[in-house]
C-alpha cells in the first residue's frame, strides 16, 4: 500500500494502514510539497486515504466476482468492524437491493480516532450529462458508550452531508495562476436539495470508553458514493470531487 500525504497531515504507519488481513503488508507514505498552501480537511488525511482503500477493496472484489459486502466481511477481523458493516448493511438492505437503470450502490467502511463507521450509498447518474445524485445514505457509526443519542446522531448526519461535498463538489479550480472561485459565491457546497435521505444506526458500546463522534462519519462518504458509481455505470472514478465524462 503507498500513501501521499502532506507533511502537515499526521502520517504514521497506522494511519495508512488497512483495516483488513492480507499478509505480506508494506506500508510506506512519501511526503509531498506542493508550491500552494495547504489547511487540514476534516479527518485529516483519512478521508483521503480511506477513499483510495475502500475504492480498492471494491476494485479487489470485481475482479474476484465476489459481493463488496461479503469480500470485506471474508478480510476483517475486527469484531468492532464487523458489526458496523452489518449494522449499515442490514438497515440499508444490502442483501435484497436490485439492478435499476442510471442507479447503483456501494458500501465502504473504516475506522479513525477510535470510531468506527460503515456507510452504503444509493445513487443515481445521468450519463447524458455526466450528473452525480445521492439519494440515500445509510451509516451505522460505534464510538464507544454513547452519552447522547440524539446529538450524537445529529453528528453523524452533518458530518455525512459534508462528505457529500468533498464526494462532488469542493473544488478549488485554478487558470493562469489565479484561483477562479476564490468566494464563498463561487466555492460549491451542498445544498438543502443535495441532501439525500439519512439514516444513522448508532451502535452503543457502554463497555468501552467514549470518543470522538464528530470527524469518522465523513470518512465513509466518498468511497461508498464512488463505488456505488460503478455499480451504476461500470466506470471507475479515482479522483474526488467524482466528476464522469460527459456521453457524446
Amino acid at each position: 500500500m503507498l500513501a501521499w500525504v502532506h507533511d502537515t497531515y499526521f502520517a504514521w504507519p497506522e494511519c495508512i494502514r488497512t483495516q483488513y488481513e492480507v499478509p505480506h503488508q508494506h506500508v510506506e507514505y512519501h511526503v509531498t510539497r506542493t508550491p500552494l498552501r495547504q489547511g487540514s480537511y476534516r479527518a485529516l488525511a483519512a478521508t483521503a486515504n480511506h477513499f483510495a482503500r475502500e475504492c480498492h477493496m471494491d476494485e479487489l472484489a470485481h475482479l474476484m466476482h465476489s459481493d463488496p459486502l461479503a469480500f470485506r466481511q471474508r478480510h476483517l477481523r475486527d469484531e468492532r468492524m464487523r458489526n458496523v458493516l452489518q449494522g449499515a448493511a442490514e438497515r440499508f438492505g444490502w442483501a435484497a437491493r436490485g439492478q435499476s437503470s442510471g442507479r447503483g450502490q456501494g458500501l465502504s467502511c473504516g475506522t479513525e480516532k477510535g470510531s468506527y463507521i460503515a456507510t452504503c450509498a444509493e445513487v443515481a447518474v445521468d450519463r447524458a450529462s455526466g450528473a452525480i445524485r445521492v439519494l440515500r445514505l445509510v451509516a451505522a457509526f460505534e464510538c464507544g458508550a454513547v452519552v447522547n443519542p440524539e446529538h450524537l446522531r445529529s453528528q453523524v448526519a452533518g458530518a455525512m452531508v459534508q462528505g457529500i461535498g468533498g464526494a462532488l463538489f469542493e473544488a478549488i479550480d485554478f487558470a493562469a495562476g489565479r484561483i477562479l472561485n476564490r468566494r464563498f459565491s463561487q466555492y460549491r457546497v451542498p445544498r438543502f436539495d443535495d441532501t439525500p435521505t439519512i439514516e444513522v444506526v448508532l451502535l452503543d458500546r457502554p463497555d468501552l470508553p467514549s470518543a470522538g463522534g464528530g470527524e469518522t462519519p465523513i470518512i465513509g462518504v466518498a468511497p461508498a458514493v464512488a463505488n456505488a458509481v460503478f455499480d451504476a455505470t461500470g466506470v471507475r472514478l479515482r479522483a474526488m470531487p467524482l466528476r464522469l465524462p460527459q456521453d457524446g
